[in-house]
């Protein structure tokens, strides 16, 4: 049985996650005990208990201990499934985490799977949005051979949620290397600034155009797309993602939310900043997108190899515990200002 303490490194949810996921794959039961053990609601929150729950519909696992606030879990896996998944948050939680949960999992069926996501939240703090995973995420997946498409069918903000998207994902039979070493050159910038039931207040053109003056200051075009979104009646917000490719088949992505009390041009200004940190920096993936790919290149055939511009708690926490459970060896290396990460 697999053992995992999640008090250990950032004592987050991704411990949870992310230990579900390999467990499943690998058909080896779990326990986990002091779930998010450093957060100031720790044990399981409705995100998480439903990414749990999904989890385990699709491989058919026991559980013990999946109910809200519970500190401790049993998870049991049986064969992975195929087919169609319904899962339903309830709240304003990340539907974004919840597929992370659920991602790799799919990609290890033996047939293709959907997922349904229903009332939760596309766009959400301490999240990645919703197209940040549709364009930054999945097109790098891709480049492992795993295809994956994802569709958003209602917006969903805090505090209500009430979004709902879907995945769609084509297993592959082993995930190939990822080998991303030179930034070589930009090649395009783009983007998309959403805004529900926003649209006389223009707030995913004043998003945009912000992050464009921001681009444009620093040197980048961009060219971002509108969406004025009228999906969701019980929930108005907003969000911007931006992805930048390069002639060497790396993306690097940044986004934003809209919140109360933020103006529009602060989200713009937001994402733009972000993304400008990283293209001056030159790494192949982008910091968030790095602790994303983890489980990923440590499950793959090959060495893989990636350069990130800063190391951050999630990415050292997921190195951590693909470690723990796969004894997989990852060194990270800093070369100048950006460090070098290498599945051996």
């Amino acid at each position: 049985m697999l053992e995992i303490d999640g008090s250990q490194k950032s004592g987050s949810g991704t411990i949870l996650r992310l230990s579900v996921a390999l467990s499943a794959i690998i058909g080896e039961p779990l326990h986990i005990c002091n779930i998010r053990h450093k957060r100031r609601q720790p044990g399981l929150r409705p995100q998480h208990l439903e990414s749990v729950v999904t989890a385990a519909k699709l491989c058919n696992a026991q559980t013990e201990g999946a109910q809200i606030g519970s500190s401790e879990l049993w998870f049991t896996p049986n064969s992975i499934t195929t087919g169609e998944v319904t899962a339903e948050i309830g709240t304003a939680g990340s539907i974004s985490m919840l597929l992370l949960t659920v991602l790799p999992i799919c990609a290890y069926s033996k047939g293709k799977i959907t997922v349904n996501v229903v009332n939760g939240g596309t766009d959400v703090r301490f999240a990645p949005t919703i197209n940040y995973l549709k364009y930054v995420l999945l097109p790098t997946l891709e480049k492992m051979g795993l295809q994956a498409s994802l569709t958003v069918k209602k917006y969903g903000y805090y505090p209500k949620g009430m979004g709902e998207a879907t995945l769609t994902v084509n297993p592959c039979s082993k995930l190939k290397a990822l080998n991303l070493t030179e930034f070589d050159e930009l090649n395009q910038i783009q983007g998309v600034s959403v805004c529900t039931f926003l649209e006389k207040q223009q707030v995913a053109q004043r998003q945009a155009n912000e992050a464009k003056r921001v681009l444009n200051s620093n040197g980048y075009d961009a060219d971002i797309q509108l969406v004025n979104d009228k999906s969701n009646l019980h929930q108005k917000g907003s969000s911007i993602a931006l992805w930048a490719n390069t002639t060497s088949g790396s993306v690097l992505g940044a986004d934003a939310i809209g919140e109360l009390r933020k103006t529009s041009e602060a989200v713009g200004n937001q994402a733009a900043e972000n993304l400008v940190k990283e293209l001056k920096a030159e790494p192949t993936v982008d910091v968030h997108l790095a602790d994303m790919l983890v489980p990923y290149v440590a499950l793959a055939d090959g060495g893989s190899s990636f350069v990130v511009r800063e190391v951050t708690d999630h990415i050292e926490t997921n190195v951590w515990l693909v470690e723990q459970i796969l004894g997989t060896t990852i060194r990270i290396k800093k070369s100048g200002n950006v460090y070098n990460f290498e599945k051996c």
